[in-house]
């Protein structure tokens, strides 16, 4: 007998009518490929949503669809083995699969997001597809990271140890597959920021704005400190964010029920 599982394209037709019965989410992981240091694989923000929705899609009874590799990391274009595309491309895929997921009959749509500069487009294009869905189908972003209490957020993402390929990030894949980590070649890098006195947003300006800024602003890709990454880090790491995530989504629902129809 075929053993059940999470990933809907692991899913024949049938089971999929059969989960379809009695739920009706469906969690899409979407990253990135770029660089990750000279230590990480490319696929990192990929790889790290696509496990916190395996872990996630059975307490909250979902399936996980296959993931989106690919998206908008022009920020990174400068580092070898930087796969992009244009934001009205990646746009117009996610609305697409906003509709299509609709018509299987998910009525609510969470696309699990492990790349930051994904998170404004995926909010823009499941607006773009409201129109175009049935009534109370509901699709929406969710960082994966989102959900943490600042104290669990400063554990893994501070001024000591950065927010892209740092420990968090690295010990996350050495906990997922340790293999495809190059621990050899972990290190320690942050950008040359300036001080400033603007209390705004000044770095979302830079590397928003600016195709080839991390690029522009580091030299090997790391922005943070991952020398120290474990597999244990990793495990700790994956279960706050499971935990975190679990209750954001339950957070999510009860704001979408206290609102009443106009």
């Amino acid at each position: 007998m075929k053993p059940p599982t999470v990933f809907l394209g692991e899913m024949t037709s049938l089971e999929v009518e059969a989960f379809l019965e009695n739920h009706r989410t469906v969690i899409v992981p979407i990253g990135s490929t770029e660089q990750h240091g000279p230590h990480g694989p490319l696929l990192t923000d990929v790889l790290v949503p696509q496990e916190v929705a395996r872990r996630v899609a059975p307490r909250v009874g979902a399936v996980v669809a296959p993931p989106i590799n690919y998206a908008l990391s022009y920020p990174h274009v400068g580092f070898t083995g930087v796969v992009h595309v244009r934001i009205p491309t990646f746009m117009a895929l996610v609305e697409d699969l906003c509709v299509s997921l609709a018509a299987v009959g998910f009525t609510r749509v969470i696309f699990l997001n492990g790349h930051y500069d994904n998170t404004y487009a995926i909010a823009y294009a499941c607006a773009n597809a409201a129109g175009r869905m049935p009534s109370g189908v509901r699709a929406f972003p969710v960082n994966y990271w989102d959900g943490m209490t600042a104290t669990e957020a400063a554990e893994f993402f501070d001024p000591a140890t950065g927010l892209h390929a740092n420990l968090g990030e690295t010990s996350a894949i050495l906990a997922i597959n340790p293999g495809l980590v190059d621990m050899d070649l972990a290190n320690a890098e942050f950008p040359p920021f300036p001080e400033v006195t603007s209390p705004g947003p000044v770095h979302t300006a830079f590397f928003f704005s600016t195709p080839g800024s991390i690029h522009r602003a580091t030299q090997s890709g790391t922005w943070g400190d991952a020398r120290a990454a474990t597999p244990e880090f990793g495990e700790r790491y994956l279960a706050v964010v499971v935990e975190s995530t679990i209750r954001l989504l339950e957070d999510i629902e009860k704001t979408f029920a206290a609102m009443p129809e106009r």
